[in-house]
């Protein structure tokens, strides 16, 4: 069975970090693992507290998954430090490991901010370089690319220039600012648009974290980058056209909707 790692923080009310990642991973048909950056007290109306862990605890952890199970893809989500972002960033290029995606989790939908200020040149320069593919939304695609975004044409501008900064593919997510499901992705010898299924839905909690996650399973059960992406934006079209409706604010996803009819 193929196997894939998620380093994220915990989500309390279950909707986004690492329970979504072992959701997502779990329904796409292979075995999740995890290693646990922060804990947070969240729901769907925002985030309480972050409780951050510990450098050595991190790299313990993923030292006790690396030496034992091997992971076909890693997944990397929530870390809010500087201190983090380096112990994993030392500890994957130590264990050579392979089909890295980065999800530069920076605000929360919910709004809230989920990064210190000083840890996202720290992700620049430590993780970015190690990673398959980056994937972020549009806020978070201006931040690192320096573009506006308002237009598709500011899309594929912005992804062109994170790929020229950063060295890796960029998968520059629709929505928020542009009003479809369409994301562009961006390799450093290909470009091209993926059209996905706008779907009326306002629970978006973890929306991120699952598509970066389904990415990561599908590059871990040996599928191209294309195909990978267009796979996990299949999964997570179905996750919210199951309708799934929780919570007082943005609800969480229907992550087992595969399982609905069984």
């Amino acid at each position: 069975m193929k196997t894939a790692l998620s380093i994220a923080g915990s989500d309390s009310c279950g909707g986004a970090g690492i329970q979504a990642d072992i959701k997502t991973i779990t329904t796409n048909g292979v075995y999740a693992m995890t290693a646990i950056t922060a804990l947070t007290a969240q729901n769907t109306l925002g985030v309480r507290a972050i409780q951050e862990s510990s450098p050595d605890f991190l790299k313990q952890q993923l030292d006790a998954v690396f030496e034992d199970i091997f992971p076909d893809a890693v997944k990397i989500g929530m870390v809010s430090s500087s201190e983090l972002i380096c112990v994993i960033a030392e500890r994957l290029q130590f264990y050579s490991a392979k089909n890295i995606v980065v999800d530069p989790v920076m605000i929360a939908t919910s709004g809230s901010s989920l990064m210190k200020t000083n840890a996202i040149q720290t992700l620049i320069d430590k993780l970015f370089p190690l990673a398959t593919i980056i994937t972020p939304n549009i806020p978070e695609s201006e931040v690192l690319s320096g573009i506006k975004i308002s237009t598709h044409a500011d899309m594929e501008r912005a992804a062109k220039e994170m790929v020229n900064r950063f060295g890796c593919a960029v998968l520059c997510k629709g929505g928020h600012n542009i009003n479809d499901a369409n994301d562009f992705l961006c390799t450093p010898s290909d470009a091209m648009w993926i059209p996905g299924i706008r779907i009326n839905n306002p629970n978006t909690h973890g929306t991120g974290c699952t598509l970066s996650s389904a990415i990561a399973a599908n590059l871990a059960k040996d599928f191209s980058l294309y195909e990978s992406v267009v796979k996990a934006k299949a999964y997570i079209s179905g996750a919210l056209a199951a309708m799934l409706d929780l919570g007082n604010g943005s609800g969480p996803l229907n992550h087992a909707f595969v399982l609905a009819n069984k």
